[in-house]
C-alpha cells in the first residue's frame, strides 16, 4: 500500500490539514466496500487522484504514474458519485464552514 509520503505532492494535491478534516467524514460518506479485497491503495491517494484529474483537466489515463492506476482511481470515483458521496461530502464541509463563521 502507498503512503501520502512516497507520493510526490501534486498543486492538488490534499495537505495534511486538509486530510484531518476529510478523514473523519469519509465512512459517513462513502458507500460501504464489499469484501472482496481490502484497498491497494489508502484513500487520501485516491482522492489525490480524483483532485489532479479535475485540476488539470486530463484524462483519466493521463494521471502521473506515481498515483494509484487510472482504473482504480475511476472506479472508485464512479462509485462516489453514484452512490452520492461527492453531493454529501461536499454538504457536510459547507457545514462545518457555517459553523465555523457563525462562531467568529
Amino acid at each position: 500500500m502507498s503512503s501520502p509520503a512516497s507520493i510526490m505532492a501534486y498543486l492538488s494535491s490534499l495537505t495534511d490539514a486538509e486530510w484531518e478534516i476529510l478523514e473523519p467524514l469519509l465512512p459517513e460518506v462513502l458507500p460501504l466496500k464489499q469484501t472482496t479485497r481490502p484497498l491497494s491503495w489508502t484513500y487520501r491517494d485516491l482522492i489525490d487522484g480524483v483532485l489532479y484529474r479535475l485540476k488539470n483537466g486530463c484524462n483519466w489515463q493521463d494521471l502521473p504514474k506515481d498515483l494509484p492506476p487510472y482504473s482504480t482511481v475511476f472506479w472508485h470515483y464512479n462509485q462516489w458519485r453514484q452512490a452520492g458521496a461527492i453531493e454529501k461530502l461536499t454538504t457536510l464541509l459547507h457545514e462545518q464552514v457555517r459553523v465555523q463563521v457563525k462562531k467568529a
